[in-house]
């Protein structure tokens, strides 16, 4: 298998310093924002919704974050997972919490990608939510156990053509970008018997793996990463513009002849859209401090995720804009809704 392209491959220590050097450039201005009328937010527990169960990406990231909140602020910070519904349910649950500060939503793309899956989802993404800061993102990833003759992608596509009653694909809830990935996948190399088994989390779909129920899963990076250099299973590729640096052999789907096969699993804070403002730059503020800190860049990294230190304004830009790209990625790929 060839090396990654030099030139197309970020190196571990460019990634982390990368995202410290944006970091710096977007925390000034939130710390300007911030006035004393709400010194003593939070003054009891901040929630954080997790739209899905734990282990997951989102998961995995919340409970990272909340601990250096916690750890930085002296406050408290929890995780609360209200999954289902392809994280319909919490998303819902944030959006008609009380809009005081204690009620925060940490999304995935899902956020963004329901809209155009579902015929009626249960919140605004316009107008029910605000943003509050990037957080991190994870390469999407086909992942097999080791055990399988499967090197590559071609190799397994072929066994899925061979048998096609015999492969299956776990991946997280409907409406996740990898659950989309598989479905662009499935259309791609005209695999429609490839069983698409959809669990409640990204965590519950690597161990569905782990424990040969499936054959392929396709889901970010963090929750296989581990089983990934503990040898236990193997990664096929990864749906993003260049290679992870901890895995230089393991080739993009597009370097494999997938266009414009990039998708990518993001982690952005929100809070209810009548938050006031002072608060939101507060949360701002302080969670681009965290994200900023070389501990923190390098445990994110080694959970399989890149620092995103984003403010709220580029936060927003971003999910609203992929709104848009999604509707049109499931309208070409001709992904069916979901009533």
């Amino acid at each position: 298998m060839k090396n990654p392209d030099r030139n197309s491959a970020l190196s571990r220590r460019q990634i982390i310093k990368g995202a410290g050097v944006l970091a710096a450039g977007v925390t000034a201005p939130a710390l300007l924002r911030v006035r004393s009328a709400y010194a003593d937010y939070p003054d009891r527990t901040v929630k954080i919704v997790v739209a899905n169960t734990p282990g997951g990406p989102s998961d995995i990231v919340g409970r990272i974050v909340a601990a250096a909140l916690q750890q930085f602020t002296g406050k408290t910070f929890i995780i609360e997972n209200i999954g289902g519904a392809g994280g319909n349910i919490g998303f819902s649950n944030a959006a008609r919490s009380t809009p005081d500060g204690y009620t925060l939503l940490l999304a995935t793309n899902a956020w963004s990608i329901n809209p155009s899956l579902y015929t009626k989802i249960p919140y605004d993404p316009h107008n029910d939510f605000v943003g509050v800061s990037e957080l991190a993102s994870s390469p999407n990833t086909f992942v097999v156990n080791a055990d399988l003759p499967a090197t590559t992608m071609k190799e397994f596509v072929a066994l899925a053509r061979a048998n096609p009653d015999k492969y299956n694909c776990a991946t997280p809830p409907i409406g996740t970008s990898p659950q989309i990935q598989l479905e662009v996948l499935k259309i791609r190399e005209k695999l429609p018997k490839l069983a698409d088994i959809v669990f409640k989390g990204g965590g519950d779909a690597i161990t569905a793996l782990l424990g040969g129920s499936v054959q392929l899963s396709s889901g970010s990076l963090g929750p296989a990463a581990p089983h990934i250099k503990a040898g236990k299973l193997r990664c096929l590729a990864v749906s993003a513009e260049i290679r992870w640096p901890d895995l230089p052999d393991v080739p993009t789907m597009q370097e494999l002849g997938y266009k414009d096969f990039v998708f990518p699993t993001d982690m952005v804070l929100l809070a209810p859209a009548k938050t006031p403002p002072d608060i939101v730059a507060w949360v701002e503020k302080e969670t681009l401090k965290v994200l900023s800190t070389p501990e923190m860049k390098e445990k994110l990294y080694k959970s399989g995720f890149t620092v995103r230190p984003k403010g709220a304004k580029d936060a927003w830009a971003r999910v609203t804009k992929e709104i848009g790209q999604f509707k049109e990625i499931i309208d070409t790929a001709g992904i069916p809704k979901i009533q």
